[in-house]
């Protein structure tokens, strides 16, 4: 079963985390089962991106990126080319690296 390394986020994940998750999962549920509250603002429909992490270790394991993920990313704050929406990549094999960005472009949070 493959790791998810995340890197410290000032927020969500002071001291980061590690954690062994089933493959076939999407990230933003990986992280969300283990005390990550990763934002989701559109419940996980791939319509906004408020979930998007970047993905510093693993990202060709993947499954491959949509085009409406891709145009959606194209909005997120902090966009680089290991960029994925956590709600839409799917974990394979392979141990994650995953960062998520100190920003997104919502404005404001419920709770």
């Amino acid at each position: 079963m493959p790791q998810i390394k995340v890197l410290p986020h000032e927020e969500l994940c002071p001291n980061g985390a590690e954690f062994v998750v089933d493959t076939n999962v999407t990230i933003c549920n990986a992280l969300l089962a283990n005390g990550i509250e990763i934002e989701h603002a559109c419940e996980m429909s791939c319509a906004c991106t408020t979930c998007h992490v970047v993905i510093r270790k693993g990202f060709d394991s993947l499954v491959e990126a949509t085009e409406r993920e891709d145009d959606l990313l194209d909005m997120a704050w902090g966009l680089t080319s290991q960029s994925r929406l956590s709600c839409q990549a799917v974990v394979g094999s392979d141990d994650l690296t995953v960062e998520i960005p100190k920003y997104t472009i919502n404005h404001a949070k419920e709770g």
